[in-house]
């Protein structure tokens, strides 16, 4: 591999095994988005896959590669959201246990999706306990293994799959634009299109408020940052994996970001022109499209729309742009894309 922790030759395999598991999503298109930026647009959208995000993919491809041992045992996770209920998605379709460290005050939705997946919950404070911490010691006291959501070798293998079915669909690509929290997303999908369209501009676009992985890129080193003030929770991570920063520095060609309000003008847009729900991380790249300072006139653009999983209390404030408080919303815990 290089050096690296992802090769093509492992997304192939994830894809061999999640075919006929994962949801093949769709790829949209839109004239009118095509209109305002000049481009030829293509979304896929994993707001349609299993559990309503991308996550599905890694969590499965990682259940599925333990062996019979670790999954009688079980498996822990920490998660605040899309990652927990893809775990316990993946184990109960894989016969095995999931235990998920997830905090007090994460949104009721997927608390109650990730129980009703079967997923054990523990919860924990989150201003005043390590969820990762926690997770390491669930796993020695009780054997089980751990999956954190997105720096792991097979939880990017998983999600790299999403680039291969979007370029299988829509053709050779100019640009990819994939969200980045902490890194298993963006991974996967450039090392993906590395492969399949070598001449491919992979971007990676992240929140305004928590551009850890630009810094990181520039300064060719992990930087760590606070927890990101913004809505868009799946990137609200304090910086990139080990595994996921040497593959993005190796296959990324940039990382812009993009403000919350042109996240929920994203949002927006998608609803009233496309008719399709997506959460504010979900609608990174497509914000990135339509005002991330990206000249992609007369290009074939293709964008990552990572998920769709939002309270409809919190998705209604945000469009209307305003919360109970009178205040722009905010998010309640971190994945990472």
């Amino acid at each position: 591999m290089s050096g690296l922790a992802l090769d093509f030759p492992a997304i192939e395999t994830a894809r061999r095994r999640l075919d006929g598991v994962a949801h093949r999503t769709p790829v949209l298109t839109s004239s009118t988005a095509d209109g305002l930026t000049g481009a030829r647009l293509y979304f896929k959208c994993e707001n349609f896959q299993r559990m309503g995000a991308f996550k599905f993919r890694g969590a499965y491809n990682a259940v599925a590669r333990l062996d019979p041992a670790q999954r009688a045992a079980g498996v822990v996770a920490y998660s605040s959201g899309n990652h927990a209920q893809a775990i316990a998605l993946a184990c109960r379709r894989l016969g095995s246990h999931a235990v998920i460290v997830m905090p007090r005050d994460a949104p009721r939705g997927k608390l109650a999706a990730t129980r009703d997946y079967g997923g054990e919950v523990v919860l924990y404070d989150r201003y005043r306990e390590d969820r990762e911490a926690i997770g390491r010691r669930l796993a020695t006291q009780r054997g089980l293994t751990l999956i954190p959501p997105y720096d792991h070798p097979d939880i990017m293998a998983g999600q790299g799959t999403a680039a291969c079915e979007l370029i299988e669909q829509a053709g050779p690509l100019d640009v990819l634009l994939a969200p980045l929290g902490g890194g298993g997303l963006l991974s996967g999908c450039a090392v993906a299109a590395r492969a399949l369209c070598p001449r491919c501009t992979v971007i990676g676009v992240e929140p305004e408020a928590g551009d850890d992985g630009r810094q990181s890129l520039r300064a060719g080193r992990i930087v760590h940052i606070e927890t990101p003030d913004t809505i868009a929770d799946g990137a609200q991570t304090q910086h990139l994996g080990q595994h996921t920063f040497p593959v993005i520095q190796a296959h990324v060609r940039a990382i812009v970001t993009v403000s919350d309000a042109q996240l929920v003008a994203a949002m927006a847009f998608c609803a009233e022109r496309m008719k399709i729900v997506i959460e504010p991380t979900g609608a990174l790249a497509v914000a990135a499209a339509f005002g991330g300072g990206l000249d992609i006139r007369g290009q074939r653009v293709g964008i990552i729309v990572s998920g769709g999983n939002i309270d409809r209390e919190r998705y209604a404030a945000l469009l209307a742009g305003i919360s109970r408080e009178g205040t722009p919303l905010r998010s309640t815990g971190a994945d990472g894309e």
